[in-house]
């Protein structure tokens, strides 16, 4: 009998739901909390459905679960199913004419923390009923959540073409890695060089993120390691704090703290990464009408950046 059918006989819901909740947590032990399930129970969940794939979905790892490419490839599909069914769902409920125009985003974590607040109270002067769903992903989730209808509009990363197949990029701009602490770091009453900057804590992207490249080429490049003293991880709120209140030296994309330099809620240290730097821009759907307030949203977000 052909393998493929078996695979879709057999798989389940419960297989699909846990497999894009490892895929946008990066951890078994944070997708089983959003699910509610013990991490043996998911790990178990996870099991069989690479059984069924005959191939591993995910790398596990000290940083998390990193998806194969064939992992990659699954998301787009799983993440399609999910959403078909709940627009089946909805299917079944009254329609309501008066209901607030609904607009669903999807952004880097990076992004949501930089430049997505204003842009969301400009937006809202000027469609003041509409509901903003954000989503903070990375950008491979992203791009296929893009990609399976999840969301209407994204702004993230450009991919690997064959990622970016079905999809429009407009480039924002580009955007430099930047090494900040607090004010009153010890750090600022010396010459600062990379090399005593590493001396300190340090918080940083995990592996397989466009940040962290550009921070190991900045490390590779001075000839200098990271510390031992050290925090991986894509949560941009986690990484701030450590940076406001102690004495962690965060790499992070100049955009996520263009606010807290602005009011001197944080310090950048005179080290930045060389090259052009990593590219952000608006992601939507080739061929894909956007809806009036999507329009607006874009627009608004261009003006931010104009000029």
């Amino acid at each position: 009998m052909d393998k493929n059918y078996l695979f879709n006989q057999r798989i389940r819901l419960r297989h699909l739901h846990t497999f894009v909740a490892v895929a946008q947590q990066g951890t078994l032990g944070r997708a089983a909390e959003t699910l509610s399930l013990s991490q043996p129970a998911l790990s178990k969940t996870l099991n069989e459905l690479e059984q069924l794939a005959g191939a591993r979905l995910f790398e596990r790892g000290r940083l998390g679960a990193q998806l194969t490419t064939l992992g990659e490839q699954f998301l787009t599909h799983a993440v399609r199913v999910l959403d078909a069914l709940n627009h089946a769902g909805q299917s079944f409920r009254p329609a309501d004419l008066d209901r607030p125009a609904v607009l669903r985003v999807g952004v880097l974590t990076t992004v949501a923390l930089g430049m997505l607040p204003s842009i969301l109270d400009s937006f809202h002067q000027l469609q003041p009923q509409a509901i903003v769903q954000v989503a903070t992903l990375h950008n491979n989730v992203l791009i296929a959540g893009l990609k399976a209808g999840e969301f209407d509009v994204g702004i993230g990363r450009m991919a690997d073409p064959e990622m970016m197949t079905g999809l429009s990029y407009e480039l924002l701009f580009l955007e430099q890695l930047r090494l900040v602490v607090r004010p009153d770091h010890p750090l600022l009453s010396d010459n600062v060089t990379l090399s005593k900057a590493l001396s300190w804590p340090v918080v940083i992207s995990p592996e397989g993120t466009a940040p962290r490249r550009l921070a190991d080429e900045m490390i590779k490049e001075h000839g200098c390691r990271l510390p031992a003293t050290l925090v991986e991880t894509s949560a941009t709120s986690l990484a701030r704090q450590l940076a406001l209140r102690y004495n962690y030296v965060w790499f992070v994309p100049s955009g996520a703290i263009k606010e807290d330099l602005l009011h001197n809620a944080l310090a950048a240290l005179p080290i930045a990464s060389h090259g052009p730097g990593e590219s952000v821009g608006i992601i939507t759907r080739s061929g894909t009408p956007l809806s009036l307030s999507a329009e607006v949203l874009l627009a608004t977000v261009r003006k931010s950046h104009s000029g």
